[in-house]
């Protein structure tokens, strides 16, 4: 298996990573289509536990403190658990996620899980079970058959499933989303992300496992559609079974293309999203969140037409903080998240072909 996390144990190793449009000024803020900005006292905030506050959950801890829904914490590492009672004196952490399901504080309503990938599946599906409302890190499941179950048992038991797609809460993808769908941009042609660097190289999962996830979720959620046709290509250099670079080719119906360039054995940083159609192009770079916009197109005599460009959007606020309010909200409000069940089973699907795309290669 080259796409389970390199990762043993509770906690987890997920990584990540005003504004002037032409002459008037907009806001950077954010909210979920149909979702108004939650705006929570202390008395009506959600409470939710994290189970796993590794490298990434501490960071999930941090953001649900920071809002007033923190209510526990589950990690299985004593030194961790350590360094956490001294950041968190008030908040009860446990050894395991017993007793936040079932236990002393099985009263908490829903469930932060941000453990390795390989437990994701087991560890949401029980806290379902015992009718949690849950935000689990991506990908949701190492199978679209388990990613799927889990979607079919949120919806039987009612409860709120929310994947950790942290970039569809950026608001310039927001701002890319609003503007594509408002039809600004014409026919969109294709679609092209690059995540590159000389980055931390994995010995259980590929490339795109590792850095192409969130990329993939974008990717869906900008064209609004199911990719027809799933191909991938990579590079096998430093490890004989692990790709440490993919490319990742989507077709959707009505003719738009996806294309995702993944690499850890990059010499420059490159995060980096550009939306070609038929009245313009889109640039996105993520490390500045500047989101500028291209006034080239080809004339129908097939010359070139070009007006300039300009910055239309540079984002603010950041990404974790409005995507851990916006579980809470969802929670309160009972209201579907963005990155639901479905987006993430979708996500899982796509992974999935590629890499039975890359295993034919490798064979």
């Amino acid at each position: 298996m080259t796409c389970a996390p390199e990762a043993s144990g509770i906690h987890g190793t997920s990584e990540m990573s005003g504004t002037s449009v032409g002459s008037a000024t907009y806001s950077a803020t954010y909210s979920a289509p149909d979702t108004p900005r939650a705006s929570f006292s202390t008395a009506t905030t959600p409470t939710v536990a994290v189970i796993g506050a590794g490298r990434w959950g501490r960071n999930l801890v941090k953001n649900f403190h920071a809002l007033g829904a923190l209510g526990a914490i589950a990690e299985t590492d004593p030194v961790l658990r350590a360094t956490l009672a001294r950041e968190y004196p008030t908040i009860p952490i446990y050894d395991g996620y017993s007793d936040i399901l079932n236990g002393k504080n099985h009263e908490i309503p829903a469930v932060v899980i941000a453990t390795p990938v390989a437990t994701h599946y087991a560890l949401a599906k029980e806290a379902i079970l015992a009718g949690k409302d849950v935000f689990v890190e991506k990908p949701m499941a190492l199978s679209a058959e388990e990613a799927e179950d889990l979607e079919r048992l949120a919806a039987q038991k009612d409860r709120i499933l929310m994947v950790g797609h942290l970039l569809l809460h950026q608001p310039a993808i927001r701002f890319i989303k609003s503007y594509l769908d408002a039809g600004k941009l014409g026919a969109i042609y294709s679609l092209h992300q690059e995540r590159l660097n000389l980055g931390r190289v994995r010995t259980v999962e590929n490339a795109l496992w590792s850095l192409g996830v969130h990329d993939v979720a974008v990717l869906l959620h900008l064209v609004g559609d199911k990719p027809s046709e799933v191909t991938a290509v990579g590079h096998r250099v430093l490890q004989p079974e692990i790709e440490d670079e993919v490319y990742l080719h989507l077709s959707f119906p009505g003719g738009v293309k996806a294309h995702l360039h993944v690499s850890w054995l990059w010499p420059e940083k490159t995060r980096r999203l550009v939306v070609v159609g038929s009245d313009g192009m889109l640039v996105y770079d993520e490390l500045t969140q500047n989101v500028t916009l291209y006034r080239k197109t080809i004339n129908p005599d097939l010359t070139n037409h070009d007006e300039g460009s300009e910055v239309i959007f540079k984002g603010g606020e950041e990404p974790l903080t409005l995507e851990c309010r916006h579980f809470l909200d969802c929670v309160a409000t009972r209201r579907k998240p963005i990155s639901d069940g479905s987006n993430g089973v979708e996500v899982v699907r796509v992974l999935e072909r590629a890499t039975r795309a890359l295993e034919v290669e490798r064979a």
